[in-house]
């Protein structure tokens, strides 16, 4: 068993009990998902399957679009709405003014982690020290909001200003921090009050399955041609076959990465790309031999 399989991740249950119901549902341990949500959060959630669990590491690295909801006003250990509560205060703020902030964001900037997430200080999760009450510094990293749109209010709420928007970001952009990024810029604070993605490169959610579907057997793998199929491919004579096969360095007259080769029966088999230590070379990347 070897594909694609996209889930809508419902709220409430982690990245990692989906693949756990969907590995029981499939009789495979050979699964896995390629970026984390939220429990709070739903939508697009791929698992790779079977030998595409190679694929984790190209899919990961894709564009992802959110529509998240927040509300100002409250300030929570977790950044959401499921946190302690910090810090509250009345805001009223007008349209024009929160789309200028959104704005603002689009291009690429440093942003902080939150302090309840699964990167790794000194070996150990962020989520781990928070849980312990120990205050540590946290990384940044640089992400890029490619576009950013106000969907729906502001509506004022009990003192609190509450509003939705839609942005498409890079790997590693953490919608909780952003609201909080956005707060800061507004003035005063803000929470995640709820997330859904819905897109993770070419997958959307016309793509995805609920659960109860993969546990009733009612779904379709995609397979990596699927997947790749935008991309240009080089199907491999004999000479060249048993090149790749062997896993050999190949003379760069392919263009530019990933550089997919097939066989005869036009089945990607592997995946190339740039040697590191001569880019007038390939190497391969990830391979699919039966």
């Amino acid at each position: 068993m070897n594909g694609i399989l996209c889930i809508d991740k419902p709220a409430e249950i982690t990245s990692r009990d989906v693949v756990n119901k969907v590995s029981k549902y499939l009789h495979t341990k050979k699964i896995g998902h390629t970026g984390t949500l939220d429990p709070l959060a739903t939508g697009v959630l791929v698992l790779c399957i079977g030998n595409c669990s190679k694929l984790a590491e190209l899919i990961t690295a894709t564009k992802k679009t959110y529509i998240a909801e927040v509300m100002l006003g409250m300030e929570t250990d977790t950044l959401d709405n499921t946190g302690t509560i910090l810090k509250e205060e009345t805001v009223n703020l007008k349209k024009e003014q929160i789309e200028s902030v959104l704005n603002s964001f689009l291009g690429t900037y440093n942003q902080q982690v939150p302090a309840y997430s699964a990167v790794k200080k000194n070996g150990k999760k962020l989520y781990e020290y928070a849980r312990e009450g120990i205050v540590v510094d946290l990384p940044s990293r640089s992400v890029t909001i490619e576009q950013i749109e106000l969907v729906t209010g502001p509506i004022l709420e009990n003192g609190k200003t509450k509003f939705t928007f839609k942005a498409t970001v890079s790997k590693g952009t953490y919608i909780r921090s952003l609201i909080r990024d956005i707060a800061n810029q507004l003035g005063t604070v803000g929470v995640m009050t709820n997330l859904r993605r819905v897109m993770q490169g070419e997958f959307t959610l016309h793509d995805c399955y609920q659960l109860e579907e993969i546990e009733n057997n009612n779904y379709i793998l995609t397979s990596k041609e699927e997947v790749f199929k935008e991309f240009s491919k080089i199907k491999m004579d004999e000479l060249l076959e048993e090149k790749v096969r062997n896993g050999a360095l190949l003379e760069n007259e392919y263009g530019s990465e990933p550089i997919l080769f097939t066989d005869s029966k036009e089945q990607i088999i592997a995946i190339y790309k740039l040697y590191e230590k001569d880019n007038n070379y390939i190497k391969p990347w990830k391979t699919f031999f039966s």
